[in-house]
């Protein structure tokens, strides 16, 4: 199979995307779901937003709370010395850590796989205790007619994968979480085999730092069970750090 580069890339760009409320600016669009429904190309993009801070030495970022239903602000001053960041992705502090973007789901449509339009909303946004820090990486499978979505979700809790579903990317059916944290990069095969669902997955131990594929497998999507080693990174190649599973098999 012979793999080409669009000479149209990059196709969706950060300035394409609508923010989901005038006081944030999208800083990323990237890691997308992709998959064809019927004459349509479907991509659930990862949309990175963050607010547009107006002080230079304030720091904001985007955190869903349960309690309110709603995105709310926490600031970050640079002269508090508690406050670290010298990652631009998060904000390290004595007894928790945040991320600098509140990420969300957004579908985008075409015809020819280039040219998309994108809707100005998310169409899946963090909803509870387990996507306070923004919702992300989602990877698309059909299976007997279901388009099944997993996706990353990320909290004070860990790093979650969750499952939901649509028939027609306009209503869509949240499963819960599927994976544990810290586990991501799950991705479910399209079909049974031997009358078992299977899915890969990257567990994460913080202890001994190791970012390897696993397999396991589920008689109903939701509950699964026989965790297997399959893969680990290379020695001195250029996968020595992590891997992870891709596209959806």
């Amino acid at each position: 199979m012979k793999v080409f580069r669009s000479p149209h890339n990059p196709i969706i760009e950060p300035k394409d995307i609508k923010s989901s409320r005038d006081d944030f600016e999208v800083v990323g669009v990237f890691n997308a779901g992709v998959t064809r429904f019927k004459d349509e190309v479907i991509l659930l993009l990862r949309v990175a937003e963050r607010p547009i801070s107006t002080h230079p030495d304030i720091v904001l970022t985007g955190v869903y709370d349960v309690s309110h239903g709603d995105v709310i602000l926490k600031e970050f001053s640079k002269d508090d010395p508690e406050n670290d960041f010298s990652d631009p992705r998060l904000i390290i502090r004595p007894t928790e850590t945040y991320l600098t973007s509140l990420s969300h789901l957004r579908l985008a449509r075409s015809g020819d796989g280039i040219n998309f339009e994108i809707e100005d909303v998310p169409a899946i946004a963090p909803a509870n205790d387990y996507e306070t820090f923004g919702i992300e990486d989602p990877r698309i499978s059909l299976i007997n007619g279901i388009y099944y979505i997993t996706y990353v979700a990320v909290s004070p809790f860990g790093v979650t994968t969750c499952l939901i579903s649509t028939k027609d990317f306009n209503s869509f059916q949240r499963h819960g979480v599927i994976f544990c944290p810290d586990n991501k990069d799950v991705a479910l095969f399209p079909e049974k085999v031997d009358g078992r669902y299977y899915a890969l997955h990257r567990p994460v131990s913080p202890l001994f730092k190791k970012q390897e594929i696993w397999i396991a497998e589920s008689p109903d999507l939701n509950c699964w069970g026989n965790h297997r080693y399959l893969m680990s990174p290379r020695a001195d190649c250029w996968d020595e750090a992590k891997i992870g599973a891709s596209a959806v098999p």
